[in-house]
């Protein structure tokens, strides 16, 4: 499917119109932008050997914002016409009462595009995105005998987002979306366990969808099951920990990334406040937020305000250098946008989120991590965790994990939880491996109230005496 026109041409506003309307509603204030929406999304959910989900959506509005000092007006409609945009402006403009500033300047262009116009909801079919799903839960039944219940799940969207500023600036961007996701329960008499993977980006479901893919998606959510099922109660107390490669950067992404967002910062909210320039890591640990990778789902060609993305350096060897910042929080903090303002949908305020945010690969060979824990927890797998900002303490619960005994993986655990301070475990760290992998694309990133796609990454590494919460004495 082709590009649609922009919404505001559709709604007979013309470029030139809608310029002028936002410079009327925008007048006085420091910064703003009036973002313009349209998306399509697709939901199909395939569970206990029937179709159970099939929902499709399509939506589009527009969102003013007026920003003044440390302070934002927000307002947004469905509606889009120009006496919307003028209602908008007269409540989001409302913040620059006696206030008048000097307009910022626009956000610089950018000819790079990190991924195609393709509309994913277009192919395959309806039937054939079915059939799929089908085929691949009879295939995940056949796998193994304890295999009970199966869910396969496709879902995408295609959002093009348009911004205009006053000052004659229009940035535009098309983003396609997809994932494909497998879970299985497996059982043994009594006992029930379950496995999930699931792979995405931004790009069409074609990648995706091949007999090799999903064949090996299906592999692995049953696989993670089995393990489970032989998996013994976790050991509690401090251990040695050695973190996997890959989707593990969770705990990464949440106990140390939204402590390096530029608005917890400016407040003074994150345990990193203040630090700039110290050591608050080992040495030979180094943190990036990179939204330049191309197709990957935590990738933006452009942020929601129109700046281009970056890959931002936030730890280096171990020292804080850097904050991932929006334009209004980058403005207060005397420093620039780092391409990181982002905001769920049109009725959602842009704030600093991050992308795709991993550690860098360290020298160590992986098996020379694992050798060197006598008695410790490998975890290689994460579900849900919970994380405080401002003091940088953490929970988070192992889906798959190993004992470590004498250097070597023996038998998997369940329900191994890590407990601990963000920053604390990155003092914490003697040893980072060679083997950097970034997750398959699956996360979603929720911050007051929004979600976002992201991506997390990270190497092997070990971490020193970390509490672990198990249902066994260590």
């Amino acid at each position: 499917m082709s590009v649609p026109p922009s919404p505001l041409d559709s709604a007979g506003i013309s470029t030139e119109r809608a310029r002028a309307l936002v410079a009327d509603a925008l007048q006085g204030a420091d910064d703003g932008e009036l973002f313009v929406e349209y998306k399509q999304s697709e939901s199909l959910a395939f569970d206990n050997g029937r179709l159970k989900v099939a929902n499709f959506d399509t939506s589009q509005g527009i969102g003013l914002r007026a920003v003044a000092g440390d302070s934002a007006g927000y307002a947004h409609s469905s509606d889009i016409s120009e006496s919307a945009i003028r209602r908008l402006g007269e409540a989001a403009g409302a913040v620059r009462a006696g206030h008048s500033g000097t307009f910022a300047a626009p956000p610089q262009g950018s000819n790079v595009k990190l991924y195609d116009d393709v509309n994913p909801l277009g192919a395959p079919d309806f039937k054939d995105k079915v059939a799929l799903l089908k085929e691949i839960d009879a295939y995940a039944r056949a796998k193994s005998d304890k295999v009970r219940q199966v869910t396969a799940s496709l879902a995408g969207s295609w959002q093009v987002v348009e911004i205009v500023r006053p000052d004659g600036s229009v940035f535009r961007d098309v983003r396609p979306l997809v994932r494909l996701n497998v879970s299985v329960v497996a059982g043994e008499g009594d006992r029930q366990e379950t496995g999930s993977h699931g792979i995405g980006g931004r790009c069409g479901y074609e990648t995706f969808i091949t007999p090799d893919s999903w064949k090996a998606l299906a592999d692995e959510a049953v696989r993670q099951a089995e393990v489970n099922l032989r998996a013994v109660h976790a050991p509690a107390g401090e251990l040695d920990v050695v973190l996997g490669p890959g989707w593990p950067g969770v705990l990464l992404h949440e106990a140390v990334g939204h402590g390096l967002e530029g608005d917890f910062n400016r407040r003074g909210e994150s345990a990193f406040a203040g630090l700039m320039g110290e050591q608050v890591a080992s040495r030979g640990i180094t943190i990036v937020d990179d939204g330049t990778l191309p197709n990957l789902r935590g990738s933006i060609t452009i942020d929601d305000e129109g700046t281009a993305s970056s890959c931002t350096t936030l730890i280096e060897d171990g020292r804080l250098v850097g904050y991932m910042q929006d334009r209004q929080n980058a403005r207060l903090m005397g420093t620039k946008s780092t391409g990181n303002g982002r905001r769920q949908s049109y009725a959602h305020i842009p704030m600093p989120r991050m992308t795709n945010t991993y550690m860098m690969a360290g020298k160590h060979d992986p098996a020379e991590i694992l050798a060197s824990v006598k008695n410790g927890l490998y975890a290689a797998s994460f579900g849900g965790g919970q994380v405080d900002i401002t003091s940088g303490k953490f929970v988070f619960q192992c889906t798959e994990a190993y004992l470590i005994e004498d250097g070597k993986m023996t038998r998997p655990v369940k329900g191994a939880m890590l407990i601990g301070n963000g920053p604390d475990a990155l003092m914490r760290v003697p040893m980072v491996g060679n083997d950097m992998a970034l997750d398959p694309g699956i996360g979603t990133c929720g911050k007051n109230g929004q979600g976002v796609p992201v991506g997390v990454g990270q190497p092997s590494m070990r971490i020193d005496r970390i509490t672990v919460g198990g249902t066994q004495a260590a």
